[in-house]
């Protein structure tokens, strides 16, 4: 997803002295007007965004350090990351095991910190005028792998709506949104029908479902945003009475209270923690921590509670390498709630 940013607040970044103990630097202290030296992301279109604005106002206070922020998807980006290629990778959901292996390989440490929370929408052209809501059971249906070539009327999902194609647009395979999708609707990360249109760039998402009447699709809630005047978000119904009762509209509000369920989720970067050492990555990560509270929302995002931003930041400062989410996406599960229990028992 390329969310375009421009015209952002300009953050003022500590001056003087910033110590690095904790983040690989010991003791020693670095004159943080001196920095100098380049940083590489690659990784999620949907955390793009947010690292690219950490980056275009990380740049106005250390203009000596290039930050290059790629997408190339969460799979794509955590490839590099195994292989020692970049220094942070954007992840739109938990590593996998798989890919955890690869790290492990080759003899690369990470530091997991969660940033902000998005919700995957379920979006419709306007014109759709029957589907004003949909359940989790209805989408596993629509979604599942034995749904291919089967089923491909509306009807087929709904019987009192009409009996006309429905067109499926949703992200490549590569994508942590299609990974978390998959998880918490199917049941399966990376199970589902393969007869969709699918693309890493949400640019092709949101074009092809606002030419199309007949067409539904999923991608990030930042996103749609970005395009709510030709796109309408289908509340879920997740089917659960302690949530709300019914079908659940995604905002900022029912995101950040998880009632938006199953498709509330938190999203990442990977710091590859033998890179701390260098003083402009270590600048970069304590920046990125301390002005996502107010730089998430500017981009569209929703940010996290601030305990998690601490906890987060403790993780960085006693270099707890490692996943705290254990076999990948946890559907409906608090992140500061995962960082507090792991952190109290590291006391």
């Amino acid at each position: 997803m390329r969310v375009r940013f421009s015209g952002l607040f300009s953050i003022c970044l500590f001056s003087g002295l910033v110590a690095l103990s904790g983040c690989g630097g010991g003791e020693a202290q670095v004159d943080a007007s001196k920095v100098a030296g380049s940083i590489t992301v690659d990784g999620s279109s949907t955390v793009f965004p947010i690292t690219e604005a950490m980056a275009e106002e990380f740049r106005r206070e250390q203009p000596d350090v290039k930050v290059t922020v790629g997408v190339s998807g969460t799979g794509g980006g955590f490839k590099k990351f195994g292989r020692g290629e970049i220094d942070i990778c954007d992840a739109s959901r938990p590593i996998k095991d798989s890919e955890l292996q690869m790290a492990r390989q080759n003899n690369v440490g990470f530091i997991e910190l969660p940033v902000a929370y998005d919700g995957i929408a379920i979006l419709v052209n306007p014109r759709n005028t029957w589907c004003q809501s949909i359940t989790v059971q209805e989408l596993k249906r629509l979604w599942e792998p034995s749904a291919q070539n089967k089923v491909t009327r509306w009807n087929q999902v709904r019987p009192d709506w009409p009996d006309r194609e429905i067109h499926l647009f949703g992200p490549g395979v590569d994508s942590g949104t299609y990974d978390y999708f998959t998880g918490a609707i199917v049941g399966k990360e990376g199970a589902s029908r393969g007869d969709f249109t699918s693309s890493e760039d949400d640019n092709v998402l949101v074009q092809g479902i606002a030419a199309d009447e007949l067409a539904l699709g999923f991608f990030g809630y930042a996103y749609y945003q970005e395009n709510k005047d030709r796109l309408r978000a289908v509340p879920v119904d997740d089917g659960k009475p302690d949530n709300g009762n019914g079908p659940i509209t995604p905002s900022v509000d029912t995101v950040k209270s998880a009632t938006y369920q199953p498709l509330s989720r938190p999203i990442f970067i990977y710091v590859r923690s033998q890179a701390l050492d260098r003083p402009e990555l270590s600048l970069f990560v304590d920046f990125y921590l301390k002005n996502a509270p107010a730089l998430v929302g500017q981009v569209g995002y929703i940010p996290l509670p601030d305990e998690a931003y601490q906890l987060a930041q403790g993780r960085v400062e006693r270099k707890v390498t490692g996943s705290v989410f254990a076999g990948g996406s946890q559907v409906g599960v608090s992140v500061q709630d995962l960082l507090r229990k792991e952190s109290g028992a590291a006391e």
